[in-house]
């Protein structure tokens, strides 16, 4: 497949995309996504492990009601307190022990809903895509609890041959406080 690149001041042999080179692109983003959301439903997280990049960072601020004036300070800022601030290492020590049984807050497993929408293409740049995309996020578990997260992602999507591995993840909360039990889904 042809590399897709954005024009930038600092280019010098980019180019940007034609419509229909960004068309299959965002159709094989969102197919990935979707991919992505079903392996987790399913909980099949071994096979999620395998959509990601070695040096995945896959991260969750905290979010705070702020002020107008403050709105800068809405998210706390890397290396300060997050709900996630995972490397590939804790994302494989996480699948472990939901594999393992060891995870009381997951047994009996949860049941989850992935859904992702509003997907954007915001950046091209040689073998990554930056992505931005709403997300809701539904578990139900035992039989009464249930849970929903609602918020933004920003993804790093890097080219592998012809298949995606997720690079980076931001995930951007719109709740400030979480009423659930536990965050022990993968978002």
């Amino acid at each position: 497949m042809t590399t897709l690149e954005t024009t930038r001041p600092d280019a010098t042999s980019r180019r940007t995309p034609a419509l229909s080179e960004r068309a299959l692109l965002q159709y094989e983003v969102e197919q990935f996504l979707y991919e992505e959301a079903a392996l987790l439903d399913a909980r099949r997280y071994r096979d999620w492990l395998g959509l990601l990049a070695d040096d995945i960072h896959y991260w969750m601020p905290i979010r705070r009601t702020v002020t107008l004036s403050d709105l800068d300070l809405e998210f706390t800022r890397p290396g300060e307190m997050a709900f996630f601030d995972d490397d590939r290492e804790m994302l494989e020590m996480r699948v472990r022990k939901l594999e393992a049984g060891s995870a009381w807050s997951e047994d009996p497993p949860s049941r989850s809903r992935h859904f992702v929408s509003n997907v954007r293409l915001l950046e091209i740049d040689r073998d990554e895509v930056t992505v931005e995309a709403c997300f809701q996020l539904c578990r139900s578990r035992l039989n009464s609890e249930a849970s929903t997260w609602v918020g933004r992602r920003i993804d790093v999507l890097r080219r592998d041959g012809e298949a995606f591995r997720l690079a980076r993840r931001q995930l951007f909360l719109d709740q400030t406080i979480i009423l659930s039990t536990n965050m022990s889904t993968i978002f």
